[in-house]
Parts: structure tokens; C-alpha cells; sequence
């Protein structure tokens, strides 16, 4: 029985919701074209604000059998699909704020004659740069995503944003799970309906006698993570109608009523999302603002609020210091729950998370003395091939970090002669 192609581009559709569908076989037959047929390559990013507990993070052997320090336990279970390197450098400019520095400037590495009016070194960030050529393809040239709980302004726009445009011109975070999923899935506003599925299980239907049983399965998987991820903000929406009963002086709205991990993992799922439906190909996930000054909760971990830029500076007190790490764990576990989502994404015969280059870092290697040397960098995924996980590589001391992401742009199909302090690319992740 033949079965008529469907094509990449194809979505579900209801009233005033359209829903990107996942890659499915039915989309890579023999009447596909080679760029139809191609598994597309993503890359994201997962920041941690105010750097680490370097004595705590640090690697003491390479290679494939190195041993995992302590704040790098949690990778174990996905260490063969993890690339970690150290000596990795972002160049820094005297006399501005070293944390400013540290969020605009960690995707840029600008150089220190390259400043905003404003005083900071401001460049296009390698995101944008990539997102300038894959963005034809997708609906959306890139996604930026903030955890940040705050509304307080306490901070400018150069703590909560490692996305940039190019001078003064800011691809600005989003913070709201609700208005980035709106967004992500074009919901009308008045669509009379309490889950965007309802709306597109016509169309669902009508689709199904043309799957496979596998494509069924891929498109029920797709459907129940989308369930997963509303029932999740429609979870938060329930527990704000209980915090407005208790008529507090201040509103607040409904992520910040998240436990830090619900919204880190929440965010993260929608960034899976649209990097499995192909809306975007690019994305940056900030796990927090950065040196913001205002109480953090972290539930579970902690059982008072935390002030982490200021604990940063504290790193002398061993009590401190360990809260820290514990601290640091917490954000390296967060990444290994969205790493094994991403693993757990079939696309034809591999995985999301095999043809993706998921990093996380941060734009200073520690907080207590805003050194930006040796920054706490690790990949997971292979990039359709183009990584070389299972392994822990140190370069030379002093190599910029910029090196690497001209090494990321040639894995995402980017030709890019130089960005920031580059000096060429890293051949050791294999880029092919």
C-alpha cells in the first residue's frame, strides 16, 4: 500500500492553534527530497549564572575513563553521550562590571574595544549568528528563555539576557511558561478551549490512517508531552487562585509561583518541544539572572531562601562553600533531566539529543573573583555527528572560548571566519 508523503512542514490545525508535528517516517519516504529527508541539527544552551565552585567542578584526568569530580556526579547515567572540556577562556575588559560581562558577553567573547554606549562590550552572539542562516528554515530564527523569578527590576537588561542582536539591541528572555507556549503553538487568545490539543484532535484523526505504527506511537508521544507541559502551567495557574485568596500585597503571577526546578524543567520542556517540531533550531535556556541580589528560593535543596551572587563571594567560608556546591549539583541535575528527555525523542534511527549540541556553562569560571578562565563548559549530544562525546579534553591554557563556537557554527552547517577573540576552531569535538 503506497502511502502519500507528508510534508516537513506539515502541522495540526484547529481553530486559532496550529501545532508543529514531530519528525515522523511518513516525512523521510523515498519521494522525500534530500533537504526533506535530513534530520535537521539544533543547538542549545543552559546557563548558569555566577559561575562555580571551581575546586568542587574541576577534572583531574582526560580522555574516556576520567573520573567525574563532585559537583559533575549527576552526568554519570549520560556520560557516554557528554563531551566536557576545560581551559577554555572568555576574554575580559577592565572597568565594567565583571557579572555584565559575564551574561552579554559569554556568546560574543566581544573585545574590549567593542562597547555599548552603556559601557559594555556588546557584540552578535554566536546564537544569532547561527540563527541567521538556519532561521529560513524554521518558523521561529531562535528562543530565549529566562528562569527568572523576579520582577523587582532590581538589575538591567545585561543581567537577564545572554542573547544579543548586536549593539544595544537585545534578543530579549522570556519568562512566562504560559506566554511561551502561546507563542510557541499561535494560540488565539479567545480559542474557546481548555487544552490546545482539543482543538486539533479533528485534524489528529484524520491524519492517523496515514501512519505507520511507529509514526503513531512517535505522534501519541508528541501529543502526551504536549499534555504533560499543560497540565504542568495549568498546575501553577490552580495554585495561584489559592496565593490570590490569601490577598498578599504584592500580585504574583503564576511562574513565580514555580519551585525552581518545576520552572527550570517546565522551560526546558518547551524548549524540547520546539526543537523537536523544528519551529526553531537555536535556543538559550538561562537557569537564573545574573548577581541579582534578591532572595531565591530553591525547594527541596534548600530550606531557607538563598542569595547566590553573595554567597559567591563568601567561597573562603567552608559552610558557604559547601552550600555552594550543593548549589551547583542542583543546576547539573537539572540538565541531566533535559538530557534524557531529548535522548528519549526517537528521530528516525537516532535521537533528538544525537543530533543536537546541548551546552551548558557560564560566563565566569567563579564568582568570587569574576575570573573568566577555565569556564565550566560540557556538551551533550553529538550534533548529527559532528561531536565526539564520552570524553573529557583540556586544552591549552588560554584558548578562548570563542573557539569553540566557531567549532559549533561549522556543526551546524555555518562558515564562520572568526567571532570575538577567535583563533581558529577546536578540532578535537570532531566537527565533520
Amino acid at each position: 500500500m503506497s502511502v502519500r508523503k507528508l510534508s516537513r512542514r506539515s502541522a495540526l490545525r484547529g481553530v486559532g492553534v496550529t501545532m508543529a508535528l514531530p519528525l515522523l517516517e511518513v516525512m523521510n519516504n523515498r519521494l522525500a527530497t534530500a533537504a526533506e529527508a535530513s534530520v535537521p541539527r539544533r543547538l542549545a544552551f543552559f546557563y548558569i549564572p555566577n559561575g562555580v565552585v571551581q575546586s568542587a567542578w574541576n577534572l583531574s584526568e582526560v580522555g574516556k575513563n576520567y573520573t567525574l569530580s563532585q559537583t559533575l556526579q549527576p552526568i554519570e547515567s549520560v556520560r557516554e553521550h557528554i563531551l566536557a572540556l576545560s581551559n577554555l577562556d572568555r576574554i575580559k575588559v577592565a572597568g565594567t562590571d565583571g557579572h555584565a560581562q559575564a551574561s552579554t558577553c559569554w556568546l560574543s567573547s566581544a573585545a574590549p574595544d567593542e562597547l555599548s554606549p552603556a559601557g559594555y562590550p556588546l557584540k552578535r552572539t554566536i546564537d544569532q549568528i547561527i540563527a541567521d542562516q538556519t532561521g529560513h528554515e524554521t518558523s521561529f530564527r531562535s528562543l530565549e528563555l529566562s528562569c527568572n523569578p523576579y520582577e523587582d527590576n532590581r538589575e538591567s537588561i545585561y543581567f537577564d539576557n545572554i542573547s544579543w542582536f548586536g549593539h544595544g539591541h537585545v534578543a530579549r528572555s522570556l519568562r512566562n511558561p504560559a506566554e511561551v507556549f502561546n507563542r510557541l503553538f499561535r494560540i488565539d487568545e479567545h480559542a474557546n478551549s481548555s487544552s490546545v490539543l482539543d482543538l486539533v484532535m479533528e485534524d489528529a484523526k484524520d491524519l492517523q490512517p496515514r501512519l505507520s505504527m511507529l509514526d503513531r506511537h512517535k505522534l501519541d508521544e508528541y501529543t502526551d508531552s504536549v499534555r504533560t507541559v499543560e497540565k504542568q502551567i495549568s498546575r501553577v495557574k490552580s495554585r495561584q487562585a489559592d496565593i490570590t485568596k490569601l490577598n498578599p500585597q504584592s500580585p504574583v503571577k503564576p511562574w513565580q509561583a514555580m519551585r525552581r526546578d518545576e520552572f527550570i524543567q517546565v522551560m526546558g520542556d518547551l524548549m524540547i518541544l520546539a526543537l523537536q517540531t523544528d519551529l526553531t533550531r537555536v535556543a538559550t535556556l538561562m537557569t537564573g539572572p545574573e548577581r541579582w541580589g534578591s532572595p531565591l528560593n530553591v525547594e527541596g535543596w534548600f530550606e531557607k531562601p538563598i542569595q547566590h551572587h553573595s554567597w559567591t563571594h563568601g567561597q573562603h567560608n567552608d559552610n558557604i562553600r559547601k552550600q555552594l556546591e550543593r548549589l551547583d549539583l542542583f543546576h547539573i541535575e537539572q540538565f541531566v533531566q533535559l538530557v534524557k528527555k531529548m535522548q528519549a525523542v526517537k528521530e528516525n534511527n537516532g535521537t533528538l539529543l544525537d543530533n543536537t549540541a546541548f551546552m551548558l556553562g557560564s560566563g565566569l569560571s567563579s564568582g568570587e573573583h569574576h575570573v573568566c578562565n577555565n569556564l565550566p563548559t560540557i556538551i551533550a549530544g553529538r550534533c548529527g555527528g559532528a561531536i565526539q562525546t564520552g570524553q573529557h579534553v583540556r586544552y591549552r591554557e588560554g584558548t578562548p572560548i570563542a573557539n569553540l563556537w566557531s567549532s559549533l557554527a561549522q556543526a551546524m552547517g555555518v562558515n564562520l571566519d572568526r567571532i570575538g577573540d577567535s583563533t581558529g576552531s577546536i578540532s578535537e569535538i570532531g566537527v565533520g
